[in-house]
C-alpha cells in the first residue's frame, strides 16, 4: 500500500506544476475606432507591403510564443463578467472619398525617393525587390495599392480575433481553475486546523520537555559526560521557542481580529439600542392610543347604559317548583317584543279572578286582566346564564368607576336568593348573579392589565336584620355580635361609609369568593314561614369595593358594586293569632316592610330631584345612599311567583317595580381622580 501523502507536500506539488498566465498585450483596435483616422494614421497605413507582413508576423509570432498555462491567481469575477468587444461592420472601400483629402492638401514637386504624405509604396515583386514610388499622378495605382492594404488590414483583424477567442478560452479555464482551488483552500483550511490540534497536543508535550530540562540541568552538575546531549536538547528547545514565537505572533493576528469583530459587535450593539428605542417609542404612542380607545369605549359604553335608563326593572317569574299546583292556562301570559317572536318580551300580562264577584245573572265575573311593561320579562324556563347577560354590561360599569346596585325585589319564596346566590350542591349551570359577576370582573380586569391597568377588590357581605347590622362573614367568636357593627363614615370629609367591626376580605379569584358565598349562607337569618320552610328574613348586602390605577396616564378609579338580597315583601295577616313566635315574625315582617317602603321613598325622592332624601329611614338606604344617587345605576329584579295562590302578593310586586321603573335618575359620573 502507497503510504499516505501529506496535504502540505500536495499543496506545494501543485503549486509547483502550476505557471501564471501572462497576459500579452492586445493589439486591437478600440472599438469604433478603426476607420477614424488622423493624417499621421493614414500614413502610417500606406507604408510598405513589407513593413506591414513583418509586423504581423511579429504579432503571430508573440501570440503563439507562449504557452496556454492555467493561471495559479484568481481572476475576479468583474473581468469574467465583462462583454467582448463588438466587431465593426465591414465597409466597403471607397477609394476616391478616402483618398481625394489626402491629395488636396498635398503640393505638386519634383519626385524624390523620400515618403510624403498620402502616398504609399507599391506591393512587392515576388522577386523579393522593393517596388519602385509609385508617382502622384497614377491615382489609380495608388487605389490599387490601397486596396491591397485594406485586404491585408482585414486578413489581420481576423487574426487577431482569433487570438482574441484564444484569449477568452484561457481566461474561462483560469476561472474554473480558480474555482478548483477555492475547494482545495477549503481542504486546506480543514488541514490547518487539524495542524493546530496537533500543535496544541505538542504544547503540551513541550510542557513535559521543559520539566525535564530541569531534571538534565540539574543532572549536568553531576555528570560531565552529558553536555553534549544537553547542548543538543537545547538547539531543539529553540527551535520549540522559535515555534511558539510563531504561534505567539499568531495569536497576536487573531486577537487583532477579534477585536476588529468585538467594534462590528459592539456597532450592532448600539444599533439594535437604537432600534430598541424606536420600537419603545412606537410602543408607547401605540399605549396611549389604545389609552384613548379606552377611554372612548368608556365613554360609549356609559352612553349606551343611560340610553337603557339609569334606573331598570328587570321581571323574573320562577318555574312551579315539585310538588306545587299547575297555574291554570292563560293565568300568565309573555306577549312577545315590538320585534316579534325571536324580540325578548319586556310585557307581563296577569289574569285574575275574583270570586266574591258577580254579574246580575249570578254568574261569576270574568277574571280581570293587569298588563305591566318593563325593561325585560324573564319567563319560567330562563336560565342564570340569559339573567347574567342583560346585566354583564352593567357590571362592567363598575369596573370603569360608576356605583352600581342591583336588587332582587318579591315576596318571600318567588327565587331572590336564587337569582343573587344560585342553587346549592356547587352546579355552574345554576350559579347566581354575584359569582357570575365576581368572575367577569376578575376576566375583564385580567384583560385591561396589558393595558397598563390594576385592580383590586375588597369584599364585605352584611345583613340587616331588624334594622339591625350584622357581619356575615364573621367567624369564632364575633358570630352573632351585630350590635357591634354600625354604620359610619370612613374619615371626616368622606362620602365614604364603612361598617365598623365588618370583615374586609380582598378577593382576586372565584374560590375565594366560593368561600365567603358559603360563610354568609350558614351565618343569615332563615326563619319558617306560610310560603317558604327556610325563608331570608333580613337584606343581605354583597358589597364589592374596586379600586384600579393607571400609573402611565396617572388615573385612578375606584366604585362599589352592590348585589341585595331584599327580604320577603309580603303583608301582614290581620286575622293571624298571634304567639310568641308568630310575634317574632310579626316585629320582622314589619321592620321588612318600613325599610322597603323608605327604599321606595328614596327612589321616588330622587326622581323627582327632591332637596332631602330620607336615606338615615333605614339602614339599608343609609349603607346604599352611594350607590342610589344620580352618579350611580341601579337596577331591580322583581321576582313573582306563578301560582295563583300567590297572585295578591305578586300584583303588589309588580305595582312597586311599575312606580319604580317611572323613575329617572340624573346622568352618571365616574369617580376618577
Amino acid at each position: 500500500m502507497e503510504p499516505q501523502r501529506s496535504p502540505l507536500l500536495e499543496v506545494k506539488g501543485n503549486i509547483e506544476l502550476k505557471r501564471p498566465l501572462v497576459k500579452a498585450p492586445s493589439r486591437l483596435p478600440l472599438p469604433g475606432s478603426r476607420f477614424k483616422r488622423g493624417p499621421d494614421q493614414m500614413e502610417d497605413a500606406l507604408e510598405p507591403e513589407k513593413k506591414r507582413t513583418r509586423g504581423l508576423g511579429t504579432a503571430s509570432k508573440f501570440a503563439t510564443s507562449y504557452p496556454r498555462a492555467p493561471a495559479l491567481t484568481t481572476v475576479p469575477q468583474a473581468q469574467g463578467q465583462t462583454a467582448a468587444p463588438k466587431v465593426p461592420k465591414k465597409i466597403a472601400p471607397r477609394c476616391s472619398t478616402a483618398v481625394a483629402p489626402v491629395l488636396k492638401n498635398q503640393k505638386p514637386g519634383p519626385a524624390v525617393p523620400a515618403k510624403k504624405p498620402g502616398t504609399a509604396a507599391a506591393p512587392p515583386k515576388p522577386g523579393g525587390k522593393k517596388p519602385s514610388k509609385r508617382p502622384a499622378w497614377d491615382l489609380k495605382g495608388q487605389l490599387c495599392d490601397l486596396n491591397t492594404e485594406l485586404k491585408c488590414c482585414r486578413e489581420r483583424t481576423q487574426t487577431l480575433d482569433q487570438e482574441n477567442q484564444q484569449l477568452r478560452d484561457q481566461l474561462r479555464e483560469a476561472q474554473q481553475q480558480a474555482t478548483a482551488l477555492g475547494a482545495e483552500r477549503r481542504t486546506l483550511e480543514g488541514e490547518l486546523a487539524r495542524v493546530r490540534a496537533q500543535a496544541e497536543q505538542g504544547q503540551q508535550e513541550l510542557g513535559n520537555l521543559s520539566a525535564r530540562v530541569l531534571e538534565l540541568e540539574e543532572w549536568l552538575g553531576t555528570q560531565e559526560g552529558l553536555v553534549q546531549g544537553l547542548q543538543k536538547e537545547q538547539l531543539e528547545l529553540q527551535e520549540e521557542r522559535r515555534g511558539l514565537v510563531i504561534r505567539l505572533e499568531e495569536q497576536e493576528r487573531r486577537l487583532q481580529a477579534s477585536e476588529a469583530a468585538l467594534s462590528d459587535s459592539q456597532a450592532e450593539v448600539a444599533s439594535l439600542r437604537q432600534e430598541a428605542a424606536a420600537q419603545a417609542a412606537l410602543l408607547a404612542e401605540r399605549g396611549e392610543r389604545l389609552h384613548g380607545l379606552e377611554m372612548e369605549r368608556r365613554r360609549l359604553h356609559n352612553q349606551l347604559q343611560e340610553l337603557k335608563g339609569n334606573i331598570r326593572v328587570f321581571c323574573r317569574v320562577r318555574p312551579v317548583l315539585p310538588g306545587e299546583p299547575s297555574p291554570a292556562p292563560g293565568f300568565l301570559l309573555f306577549p312577545p317584543g315590538p320585534g316579534g317572536p325571536s324580540d325578548p318580551p319586556t310585557h307581563l300580562s296577569l289574569f285574575r279572578s275574583d270570586e266574591r264577584r258577580g254579574t246580575l245573572s249570578g254568574m261569576p265575573a270574568a277574571p280581570t286582566r293587569h298588563d305591566f311593561s318593563f325593561d325585560r320579562v324573564f319567563p319560567p324556563g330562563s336560565r342564570q346564564d340569559e339573567v347574567f347577560e342583560e346585566i354583564a354590561m352593567l357590571v362592567q360599569s363598575a369596573l370603569d368607576g360608576y356605583p352600581v346596585c342591583i336588587f332582587a325585589y318579591g315576596q318571600t319564596g318567588s327565587g331572590k336568593t336564587f337569582t343573587m346566590e344560585g342553587g346549592p350542591g356547587g352546579d355552574p349551570q345554576v350559579e347566581g348573579l354575584i359569582p357570575r359577576a365576581l368572575r367577569h370582573l376578575f376576566s375583564v380586569a385580567g384583560e385591561l392589565s396589558s393595558q397598563g391597568w390594576t385592580y383590586s377588590f375588597v369584599a364585605s357581605y352584611v345583613e340587616i336584620y331588624n334594622e339591625t347590622v350584622r357581619d356575615l362573614l364573621a367567624t369564632g367568636t364575633r358570630k352573632g355580635q351585630g350590635g357591634e357593627c354600625e354604620i359610619r363614615r370612613a374619615g371626616p370629609g368622606s362620602e365614604e361609609l364603612i361598617v365598623t367591626n365588618a370583615r374586609y376580605v380582598p378577593v382576586s379569584c372565584e374560590k375565594e369568593v366560593e368561600a365567603l358565598l358559603h360563610l354568609a349562607r350558614q351565618n343569615r337569618a332563615v326563619a319558617r314561614t306560610a310560603q317558604n320552610e327556610r325563608s331570608s328574613r333580613s337584606h343581605s348586602v354583597f358589597q364589592l369595593q374596586i379600586s384600579g390605577e393607571h400609573t402611565g396616564q396617572g388615573l385612578q378609579c375606584g366604585a362599589p358594586l352592590n348585589l341585595v338580597d331584599l327580604a320577603g315583601s309580603e303583608r301582614l295577616d290581620p286575622g293571624l293569632a298571634l304567639g310568641r313566635e308568630e310575634r317574632e315574625r310579626l316585629r320582622e315582617t314589619q321592620a321588612i316592610n318600613s325599610s322597603l317602603s323608605t327604599l321606595g321613598l328614596v327612589i321616588m325622592a330622587l326622581s323627582n330631584k327632591e332637596s332631602h332624601v330620607p336615606y338615615r329611614n333605614s339602614k339599608l338606604t343609609y349603607l346604599l345612599q352611594n350607590s342610589l344617587g344620580g352618579s350611580a345605576k341601579m337596577l331591580m329584579f322583581v321576582n313573582i311567583s306563578p301560582l295563583e295562590e300567590n297572585v295578591s302578593e305578586s300584583l303588589n310586586s309588580l305595582r312597586f317595580a311599575s312606580k319604580v321603573n317611572q323613575c329617572v335618575i340624573g346622568t352618571a359620573q365616574a369617580n376618577r381622580k
